[in-house]
């Protein structure tokens, strides 16, 4: 336990648990934590409550792997997305980032990780298994979106080779110069891909 002077043991439970956060620092710890005594009994109840609920109704989609309350996942449930259109993510989160261009409109595989030998994640880590039963019901494409790191494209690579005799398209998200952005921050790989994923003018103009 975090041991500071003059704060009664509750309250540095509190802020040690905070701190344990990503991102939180034992400065922004003590501040949340100095702001919830402040505030009402009911709202640190009610914090509690949401807490302890968040570990017992929120689970992962029996289809896809996404975040779910119970059973399947709401992309799953949405009778008017592609289901034979699968976009395979690592993580969850990577659902939610995807959705936030309201653009999609075909379903979503979650791996659960991505290939990576140093630290002992290999194929059968991954959730490859219930891809290959979906797969087997009917799928048109799938789509790539895995991270841009080694290992991202390390996975992206064997993805396309163990569905590449499949009777579907396999496609990769593009990576490139994001709108807005200045070519002066970018990275060479960054750069390089951009070029390489180029498209014709008439296709880009609005």
């Amino acid at each position: 336990m975090i041991q500071l002077s003059g704060v009664p043991a509750p309250l540095a439970r509190v802020i040690e648990m905070l701190a344990s956060l990503p991102g939180i620092g034992p400065k922004t710890a003590m501040r949340l934590g100095l702001n919830l005594l402040s505030r009402p009994a009911t709202d640190s109840m009610q914090l509690a409550e949401a807490l302890q609920a968040l570990h017992a109704q929120v689970g992962f989609c029996d289809t896809c792997g996404c975040f779910a309350e119970q059973g399947r996942c709401q992309f799953c449930e949405d009778v008017q997305r592609d289901a034979a259109l699968i976009c395979l993510v690592e993580q969850p989160v990577d659902v939610l980032m995807m959705e936030r261009g309201h653009g999609y409109r075909g379903s979503y595989h979650v791996l659960g990780g991505r290939l990576s030998p140093i630290d002992g994640i290999g194929p059968e880590q991954l959730r490859l298994a219930a891809l290959d039963r979906r797969i087997a019901q009917g799928v048109n494409e799938l789509i790539l979106a895995t991270s841009a790191t080694v290992d991202g494209e390390a996975t992206a690579h064997y993805l396309a080779n163990r569905y590449e005799h499949e009777p579907l398209r396999i496609s990769r998200i593009s990576r490139g110069v994001p709108e807005g952005g200045e070519l002066e921050y970018l990275d060479e790989h960054t750069l390089s891909r951009a070029l390489e994923q180029r498209v014709r003018w008439d296709a880009t103009a609005s």
